[in-house]
């Protein structure tokens, strides 16, 4: 037998080509969880103003008092152990504007007063020219034109009663809210005394717009010869 016919008898080895690594796609980054609310906070709830008449909602075939009714069987539904309350926002008759708009002012919606206010007073108004101005939008105070040296924290302590204008603030509740951050060093209650006695000192004559109530803490009195200018939006004190 011939060499020739023992290669043809002989098995033969196929070769097949070596597959080549398909290349995978990388990993899309993981994306940032979208929150409501931000960092530090929790979402306890929300407000959903609606705006609707009830002429509107009679063409509808129902009622306001239907509509609040079945919103608040879907929020049970839902989540059976969510609370709700609703609150009807009244106009005067042919009062004009879109009636979410009109809701959200009435209601104290914080982003309709600041717009609100930059609508129906852009131009501000001449500065008086004696008595107390208290500007909360420029953090200053003026005594019968000439600005007052009141510290940073004194004129935040004025801002906070005046904030609360006629209810009487325990020195408690001055520290927990002024010194919550915990920056500077906190303050006892007699301490706050002593702010408040170098704060009216810089009142002057107009000193017992900060009056003292005895056993209680401090309140602001507005006079007629007190003026406030606010801010274009709202402070960030007011929640």
């Amino acid at each position: 037998m011939s060499l020739a016919t023992l290669d043809t008898l002989r098995p033969q080895t196929r070769r097949y080509p070596v597959p080549r690594a398909v290349p995978q796609p990388a990993p899309e980054p993981e994306r940032p969880r979208i929150r409501a609310v931000p960092e530090g906070t929790e979402a306890r709830g929300f407000a959903l103003y609606v705006g609707v008449d009830e002429l509107k909602a009679a063409g509808s075939g129902v009622s306001l008092p239907q509509l609040v009714e079945a919103l608040k069987r879907t929020v049970a539904e839902l989540v059976p152990d969510a609370e709700t309350y609703a609150a009807v926002a009244l106009a005067p008759h042919g009062a004009g504007g879109r009636d979410v708009e009109v809701v959200r002012l009435a209601l104290q919606d914080p982003a309709a007063l600041a717009k609100h206010r930059q609508t129906v007073a852009p131009v501000e108004p001449p500065e008086p020219k004696g008595g107390v101005v208290i500007d909360i939008s420029r953090k200053r105070v003026q005594l019968d034109g000439d600005t007052a040296p009141l510290t940073y924290k004194e004129f935040e302590l004025l801002q906070f009663l005046v904030l609360r204008e006629g209810r009487t603030i325990d020195r408690g509740e001055i520290i927990s809210t002024l010194w919550a951050d915990g920056g500077d060093d906190v303050p006892n209650e007699r301490t706050i005394d002593v702010h408040v006695r170098r704060l009216r000192a810089k009142l002057g004559a107009y000193e017992d717009i900060v009056r003292t109530v005895r056993g209680l803490g401090y309140r602001f009195d507005r006079h007629a010869d007190v003026t406030i200018r606010w801010a274009s939006t709202p402070s960030p004190d007011v929640f």
